[in-house]
């Protein structure tokens, strides 16, 4: 499935504002690497190496269309690489300090079991910090694949779309880090989005939710699935005054690893535990 890193991005202030809600959260003080993994087009990642410009930071990703358009940013911070590869397929190395997973992790099957892995793998005083849609119910996305399962779409759309198990919720990824002997607090926020211009939020899914869709259908097909669709979004979500209210609920996770204090990094940073 390809992505296409300018649609992305077309709604980058409301996409974007999940991610700072989310790293706001962490409390490491000097970290000396961090990971984002499913870093897209890297702006996000680059914060990062803002925020923590003695760190190395590294941005996973599995699209080099994504990666392509990250990587002027390398040039712009020093500190800042990006690497293709699966999710699936990544370890954290020795030393890493913070790992960060923004909207990516429900596009990872059985991505709880590899994060298990992973929390058991880092060492005390590290932080993890996930953030993933908690919207698979809603209209955008039940409307989406009640048509793909309709008889006329069904014989090339079955099995293309996941539904409400591509994530948990809130105390399924609480748990999972209470489990692995994180401080860990988790919760849940729903954004009141208003989306201007017509047909908004088909445009929005355009970015994400809708792209295995888009990928399993001819140029032909994918114009007449989204005017049947667009026409029930517009039924799902009527326009306002004020532009049309899309509502957008996301599921957050952040932990610090508990364990011997070994630095005065981590010392720093036990005064920010969530």
């Amino acid at each position: 499935m390809k992505w296409d890193p300018a649609k992305y991005v077309q709604f980058g202030g409301h996409r974007d504002r999940p991610f700072f809600d989310l790293t706001a959260r962490i409390g490491a003080a000097r970290p000396g690497l961090v990971v984002d993994l499913g870093c897209g087009p890297g702006n996000l990642t680059s914060s990062l190496a803002e925020r923590w410009p003695e760190a190395d930071v590294v941005g996973v990703d599995s699209s080099a269309d994504m990666l392509d358009r990250a990587a002027p940013l390398s040039r712009q911070f020093p500190s800042l690489r990006f690497e293709l590869r699966d999710i699936a397929a990544w370890e954290p190395a020795p030393g890493t300090d913070v790992v960060v997973s923004n909207a990516a992790l429900q596009w990872v099957p059985g991505h709880q079991d590899l994060m298990r892995r992973w929390l058991s793998q880092l060492a005390p005083g590290s932080w993890f910090a996930l953030q993933v849609p908690g919207n698979f119910d809603a209209p955008s996305h039940v409307l989406m694949r009640e048509l793909a399962a309709s008889a006329g779409w069904a014989p090339r759309l079955d099995g293309v779309l996941r539904g409400g198990d591509s994530a948990g919720n809130a105390a399924d990824y609480l748990g999972i880090l209470l489990d692995a002997g994180f401080e860990a607090d988790a919760w849940e926020t729903t954004y009141q989005q208003v989306l201007p211009g017509p047909d908004p939020v088909l445009q929005w899914v355009r970015g994400t939710a809708l792209r295995p869709v888009l990928a399993a259908l001819s140029a032909e097909e994918s114009a007449r699935f989204e005017d049947e669709y667009s026409a029930a979004l517009r039924s799902a979500y009527p326009a306002t005054r004020h532009g049309t209210v899309f509502p957008f609920r996301r599921v957050f996770a952040v932990g610090r690893k508990m364990g011997s204090i070994h630095s005065l990094d981590d010392l720093d940073s036990r005064s920010n535990v969530v």
